[in-house]
Formats: C-alpha cells, structure tokens, sequence
C-alpha cells in the first residue's frame, strides 16, 4: 500500500461510488476497484459492503478513512516542507566558533547569512578549535570556523578566512611599553595569560616559545577574552591576541605592541566534512563565506 493507493480508498469513501470516484481521479473504474480489493486484501478486511444500490463504509473502512486522512495530510506538509528546503527556505546549520575569536571575525558572516535565508535555524557551538574539528569530523557540527589549518586535511576541506598576526597585551605601566617592537625572546621572563589548552592558538604560542629556548610561565588560561583583559589590566602577567581584537581593545589602561617579526599568527580557517553530502543550507553557507570581503 502506498500513497496514491489511500488516496483511491479516500476518494471512493468521499463518493462511495466506483463510478464518480474513477472519474474524479481519472482512472477507469476496473483499475480504481482491482486497487481497493488489493487494499482489502493487503489488511485482512472489508472496507466497503457492495449492495445492489450503493457502497456502505465497514467499520474497518470508517477506521482506515480516519487514519488515511491523517497520513495523507502529513504526507502533503512533508512534501511542503521539502520544497521548502529544496528551495532554501528552511533548513538548519550548526557552526562550531573558538570564543577569543568568534565576535570579530564570524559575526559578520553569520549576520549576513541569516539576513539572506531567515527561515534557515542556526545553531552556534562556542568551544575550542579542537573541538571543532573532531565535531566536524563526526557530524555533530556542520561548517567550524578553526583558528589553524587542520592536519588532516583528507578529513575535511578548508577555506582560509584571514591571517592575522598576535600582537602582545601589556598593562600601560610595563616596561615593555618603551619598545614599538618586541621580539618572542623579550617576552621570555613574562607570567602569561594564555588560551586554555584545548585551543590551537595555545600550541602556536608554546611552539613560538620554544623556537625562542623557553617554555612560558603560564599562570592562567581562559576562553574569555574579556577575562584575559582583565588579567593583564590587574597586572597579572601579559597576553598574546590577534591584532585585529587589539585594535579594538577600549582600555586605557592596555597596550598592544606588535611583533617586530610576526612569528605567531592567528590562522582562521573554515571547515567543513570532505567527500560528504553538504545540505543546502550549508552549502549556501560555504558559498556566503567565498564571498564575504573579511
């Protein structure tokens, strides 16, 4: 039993008459009565009493009818809804975003995707760049925006966003802030405030570090970049962030010095699950992103 064949049984129940529902449907009348006995057949029972004058609703047919018409009807909204998505009105994404990084370089797009497909869910996931990548990788995430290229790159295909170089946060009373260009080695004796390990920028830094002879003295890590701020505004220790959140840091009482060789960059990358179905709504994500001016 299929679709089309509920459709038959609802439509010689409505008229309860071969005749008028064949016409209706536009089928001849031994196809429209060989598809009912096969129903028929198919449960077990009769749905229709066939008197000399008309047909008469069995208590299994009255039964079917009523489940028929549910079936039918979710059928019709099913349908609905898929062209809805075949034509980008509905649909869901989850992305995957490193909170120090996600306001100032994902906002703008994700912002412009929703103006562009409103009817589309998006879901956000802030964690680690870590996280993101093994969430691609086993489907719980999308699309993830990662703050380096991924290794394997046979797992996922990747867009490169934007690289940004680190610049160092001191507090406006450090004496580093004499110099307008500082070296890793300079840093070499500073407390840090860095990113919690399970973010790549911390690998970065800790391999900047090492090709300088030194492993830093971390006294604290956050995913927060507000926090990591505030740490450095109460003298704590220093801190390393993409040039592009010092540039909008509004503390007086912080200084961002660049790199006179920038060693460290912030690589932000897109990524996405290779050699797998993309839905709509992620492809159009992919799409959106090649064409954003970052």
């Amino acid at each position: 039993m299929d679709i089309r064949h509920l459709e038959y049984f609802i439509e010689v129940a409505k008229h309860l008459n071969f005749t008028k529902a064949a016409t209706a449907l536009h089928v001849s009348q031994p196809s429209l009565s060989k598809t009912i006995k096969g129903i028929e057949e198919e449960l077990g029972v009769p749905l229709f009493y066939r008197s000399f004058r008309q047909l008469e609703m069995t208590d299994a047919g009255n039964a079917l009818l009523q489940n028929a018409k549910h079936v039918l009807h979710a059928y019709e909204n099913l349908t609905s809804e898929l062209n809805d998505v075949m034509e980008l009105k509905k649909g869901e994404i989850k992305i995957g975003i490193p909170p120090i990084i996600g306001a100032a370089f994902c906002a703008k797009i994700i912002s412009r995707y929703i103006d562009l497909f409103p009817m589309i869910d998006v879901s956000l996931s802030e964690v680690g760049s870590k996280k993101i990548k093994s969430g691609v990788c086993d489907g719980t995430l999308d699309i993830g925006f990662v703050c380096n290229k991924p290794l394997n790159k046979k797992e996922v295909d990747i867009m490169q966003i934007v690289k940004d170089p680190l610049m160092l946060v001191v507090h406006k009373q450090h004496a580093l802030i004499e110099k307008s260009e500082i070296s890793v080695k300079n840093i070499e004796d500073e407390s840090f405030i860095m990113y919690r390990q399970d973010f790549s920028l911390f690998d970065s830094i800790i391999d900047a570090c090492s090709q300088y002879g030194f492993y830093p003295n971390i006294v604290c890590e956050s995913s927060q970049k507000d926090f990591i701020l505030e740490m450095v505004e109460a003298k704590l220790g220093v801190a390393l962030l993409p040039s592009q959140i010092c540039n909008k840091i509004n503390n007086k009482n912080i200084v961002a010095i660049p790199f006179e060789k920038p060693d460290i960059h912030l690589e932000l990358g897109m990524i996405w699950k290779k050699n797998n179905y993309l839905p709509f709504s992620v492809r159009e994500f992919v799409t959106v992103a090649k064409e954003f001016d970052f």
